[in-house]
Formats: C-alpha cells, structure tokens, sequence
C-alpha cells in the first residue's frame, strides 16, 4: 500500500512515520508513506498554492491548479486491477470516516490524500479531480494532516502483517458493528479510592467458552450504553 501525501506542512509527518507500528510497517514494506510538498508543483516564484476568494469573503482559498499537477504526477499510471488508486480530499463536509470506510479503502494499492488549509480548497478539486471526500468527524481542524494520520492508520492496521496477531484485529471495536469487550491485566485485585477492585471471575476460570460469551455479552451492554444505534445493523 503507497499513502501519497500533498500538504504545505511536511514536517507535520516527520515523527509520525518513525514511531511505532507505522515505523515497523513501513520497515517490513507493508506500507510506503510519501510525503510530497505541494509547493514543488507551484508556477510562480512565491511558490503561491491560495489565492482571494472570488466573490469576497474572509480567509484564503487553496488553487486547483498546483493540486491538479501533484495528482496527475503522483498517480499510478498504468490502470488495471493489479493497481488500484483513489484520490482522497479531506473536507469538513465529507463523508463520515469509520471502519467500515477503512476496510473498503485498505483494498486499494495506493491512496492519495489532499490535505487542505486556509479557508479551504477551490470547489473543482472535490468536483473533478478527487475521488472522495471523507471527514474524520464533526468538528474543524487547521488542515487536513491530522486526518491524514488517521486514515492511514485505520488503513494500515488492517492490512497483513502490520499487527502481531489476526486476533486483534478481528476482536476490536466496530469489526462486528459492536464495541469490544472490557480488558484486564495483572494485578488481579487493586484497591482504588478505598475499595477493592477485581478482575471478572469468568476471567480467571480457564474456561474458554465461558470466557468468550461473557466477552460477546459485555460487546453488547456497552454498545447498547454508548452506541445503541450500531446495534440496528447487528
């Protein structure tokens, strides 16, 4: 899986991409993480990427055109079904972002993103030139590099090889449409504000099965607690 990232801040992915599981994905080439400054596709010698809006307004708007040129040298040339791209504009009107949307993007070979900034990006991109756009929640960023970040860890997690075990993949939150079960580790008894507080017995009973309904009971109350809504799909 290629990430191609266009951005006016590439230092913003410095650290992200030597730190933890992506630094190990990426050792083991299970990703490529390339960060491009959309700078180097600018056409003047202030290396301008925004302009004034037209018709008025505050803030500056990012131009199509530098956006326009890093997409078209960045995208697989070749069309087939052994390459798969997708063109990704972040926006805060996007599509919601959520593991269901991780799991269809991680079947592509190589995802662009567009990360945004200013007062947001000319119209013709989200039109003509991204695939997609995807939002990673209600709320508004400076740009789109956070975004960035998560989508390409949803991504990459899914992916083979990049977590230990299948297992945790396959056990997490919204896999199932249900939010997963409470986690315990040693010590087995902890006394918290004044009270003894103990591991679930069930845990400690070897008994597999009972084990793995008392996990598949707990999904359901915290989802019917937190997210009720994802049970119409269950």
């Amino acid at each position: 899986m290629k990430f191609e990232i266009i951005t006016i801040f590439p230092g913003l992915f410095e650290n992200f991409k030597k730190e933890a599981l992506i630094a190990r994905a990426i050792k083991k080439k299970i990703i490529a993480i390339n960060v491009h400054d959309l700078r180097r596709w600018t056409f003047d010698a202030h290396k301008s990427v925004d302009d004034r809006p037209y018709g008025g307004g505050a803030g500056m708007v990012m131009m199509v055109e530098p956006i326009q040129k890093a997409v078209r040298n960045l995208k697989f040339k070749v069309k087939s079904k052994e390459r798969r791209a997708r063109v990704i504009l972040f926006s805060a009107k996007g599509e919601k972002f959520d593991q269901k949307a991780a799991r269809r993007l991680a079947k592509y070979d190589q995802l662009i993103m567009i990360c945004g900034r200013y007062e947001g990006i000319d119209e013709r991109v989200a039109e003509f030139i991204a695939d997609e756009e995807i939002s990673i929640g209600d709320y508004v960023l400076f740009g789109g590099e956070i975004p960035a970040m998560v989508v390409m860890e949803a991504v990459a997690r899914l992916l083979p090889g990049a977590v230990g075990k299948k297992e945790s993949v396959a056990d997490e939150s919204f896999q199932t449409n249900l939010l997963e079960y409470p986690h315990y580790t040693r010590p087995e008894a902890i006394k918290i504000d004044g009270k003894v507080r103990r591991v679930p017995k069930v845990l400690l009973s070897g008994d597999h099965k009972k084990i793995e309904e008392w996990r598949r009971e707990q999904s359901i109350k915290v989802t019917e607690k937190r997210r009720p809504e994802l049970l119409k799909n269950f």
